[in-house]
């Protein structure tokens, strides 16, 4: 199967495809010249697409943190090592601390929405990290010196930029809630509707209106199968993780271990 064929089988709309061709390009160009080379940032659902296309290649997917949401697809020659991503000099990514008054209480919106306003496009900045006082977030090493020169304020607030070692970035604790209850089923519609806290029939129709993922890839299938580990989103709703699946009941329902992200 060519390259063609490969992207028509994977991509599920026209901005796929663009974006799936252009990675491919990229990442290939690397391989044949034996060059380590990065992509622009990719969301959780465009790193499983790039993934299902380059299956046979030793890719690297690197946000800049441990577990990061967005992150760049790295191809890195025999001679580097994977470490070498995080090196200063070397790494496709850099943080930038955005520091301002702490009683103003910024948003990962009122940054991201001055980051595009000031003319950044959204594939070279990846994770936001907002909290009081101040900010860190992650970009792709070309546009950090229009970055530096041109994010003056966030609203009406001031920043003071500085850019910071990958280390210390802060990363805000998660609100993690656990949720034990017990499902008919490891169905999609059965998971959702325990960890979301909505009816049976009110959780399947939101997955029927296309408004889940599975592990990031979107799906409208009620009853797909889910196995411990899986993500699920639900937009609107969040994000719920199936952490465990025990013994069943007497009543013959299975019981199930959730972590809900608030």
């Amino acid at each position: 199967m060519d390259k063609r064929e490969r992207i028509h089988k994977i991509a599920q709309t026209e901005e796929d495809r663009i974006l799936l061709a252009k990675v491919h390009d990229k990442i290939t160009a690397g391989i044949r010249r034996q060059i380590p080379v990065s992509t622009s940032f990719l969301s959780p659902r465009e790193q499983q697409l790039v993934k299902n296309l380059l299956s046979g290649e030793d890719l690297h997917f690197f946000g800049g943190t441990q577990e990061p949401e967005r992150a760049v697809c790295c191809w890195l020659p025999d001679y580097l090592e994977v470490d070498s991503l995080w090196d200063e000099e070397l790494s496709p990514i850099c943080a930038v601390r955005a520091s301002f008054f702490a009683a103003d209480e910024l948003t990962h919106r009122d940054f991201l929405g001055s980051l595009m306003g000031c003319g950044i496009k959204r594939e070279t900045v990846g994770d936001i990290f907002a909290g009081q006082g101040s900010c860190d977030f992650l970009v792709t090493r070309e546009i950090l010196p229009y970055l530096l020169q041109n994010l003056e304020s966030a609203g009406k607030t001031r920043l003071h930029l500085t850019r910071i070692p990958l280390e210390d970035v802060r990363i805000p604790q998660a609100s993690i809630r656990e949720i034990r209850a017990t499902v008919s089923s490891l169905r999609l519609d059965s998971v959702v509707s325990a960890g979301f806290g909505l009816s049976r029939g009110k959780a399947a129709e939101a997955i029927e209106a296309g408004r889940a993922a599975l592990n990031d890839m979107p799906t409208d299938k009620p009853d797909k199968s889910v196995t411990a580990g899986d993500k699920i989103s639900l937009r609107g709703m969040g994000k719920i993780r199936l952490e465990k699946v025990g013994g069943k009941t007497r009543k013959d329902r299975l019981c199930v271990v959730i972590s809900r992200y608030e």
